[in-house]
């Protein structure tokens, strides 16, 4: 991954704040988002050729940390595997979270809904054997606002081009598929490796990147400020930190999900978000440091933004996906 990291900043050349900002000044920003939109397509293809070559395959597993585009991820393997001959099926691990009375609590008496405990496991692989079996079986839904698992008449069964696609945190635990032979998986691991520096001695970290990522999604879609979105930061971290790093080296591949043009482009949406947090709130600290790193880009134009197309993993974030979350 890193090698590859410096094969793109070596050919977009565009690998610092300066150099990004000259190219957004004379109205090259489009080439990159088009380059780096073949990169990511170019990625995923190679995936998916790996995963074909496989003919064992029968369930993919996504894993990546918060915001780094696990659930776009799986829809483009998707489309790529499609073109292998693959007939791939996305099915949601959330469905398969226990009953909010048996859900798991922490040390604070809170529902854990991270741990690996918080999902059906045994239920899961119960299915899942089933399903690689031939056998069909219903696939449960789980109403989040009731706390309800479901069944609503959603029945599935593989036949011998189908493969399954499963996205989730715990994707790379091998306590998630015990019952599930090594064979039989593929799983990757989506990141985020920042390909650019903010000056020569400064670099953006991949946790930011994915902060201003969720910062703006949480705004757009889940009636959540900036404010409240950083503050739960240290509890998705945490998390991360616990469930999910720990796991990536089984990965069989791993995606990277970042993209040259997109601290200019969240600019755009993070800069009046962190601008408008008090100074007596906690996440100031935090917002004036974020405010400092993307100060000196200059942002995109939103005739820019549109010209990002709709399958992009940033459409994740700021919206405008010709794909259904």
């Amino acid at each position: 991954m890193i090698k590859e990291m410096s094969m793109w900043r070596n050919l977009f050349r565009e690998n610092n704040v300066s150099t990004l900002n000259e190219a957004t000044a004379c109205g090259k920003i489009r080439y990159v988002v088009n380059l780096s939109e073949t990169l990511h397509d170019h990625r995923y293809a190679e995936i998916a050729n790996e995963i074909a070559a496989r003919p064992g395959v029968k369930l993919v597993l996504i894993a990546g940390p918060s915001s780094s585009g696990k659930t776009t991820s799986s829809k483009r393997m998707a489309m790529h595997m499609r073109v292998n001959g693959l007939n791939p099926i996305i099915i949601s691990l959330d469905d398969y979270f226990r009953n909010r009375a048996d859900t798991p609590r922490d040390e604070n008496g809170e529902y854990d809904f991270e741990c690996l405990e918080a999902l059906d496991v045994p239920f899961l692989n119960e299915q899942l054997e089933d399903l690689l079996q031939g056998r069909r079986v219903e696939i449960p839904k789980y109403d989040f606002a009731t706390g309800f698992r479901k069944f609503v008449g959603q029945f599935l069964q593989l036949t011998d081009n189908d493969v399954l696609i499963m996205e989730g945190i715990h994707g790379l635990n091998p306590a998630l598929t015990p019952q599930i032979d090594k064979e039989e998986k593929f799983q990757l691991y989506v990141s985020v490796l920042t390909p650019l520096s903010i000056d020569e001695k400064t670099r953006m970290s991949a946790a930011d990147y994915r902060l201003l990522r969720r910062m703006v999604r949480d705004n757009q879609f889940r009636g959540m400020n900036a404010e409240e979105t950083i503050l739960r930061w240290p509890s998705v971290r945490f998390g991360e930190e616990r469930y999910i790093l720990p796991y990536k080296r089984l990965a069989d591949a791993e995606f990277n999900s970042s993209l040259f043009y997109e601290i200019p482009m969240l600019k755009c949406y993070a800069e009046p978000l962190l601008q408008i947090i008090p100074k007596e709130s906690p996440a100031y600290p935090d917002a004036r440091r974020l405010l400092g790193l993307i100060r000196s880009v200059i942002a995109m134009t939103p005739a820019d933004v549109r010209h990002i197309p709709p399958t992009s993993i940033i459409r994740e974030f700021i919206g405008g996906s010709s794909f259904h979350y």
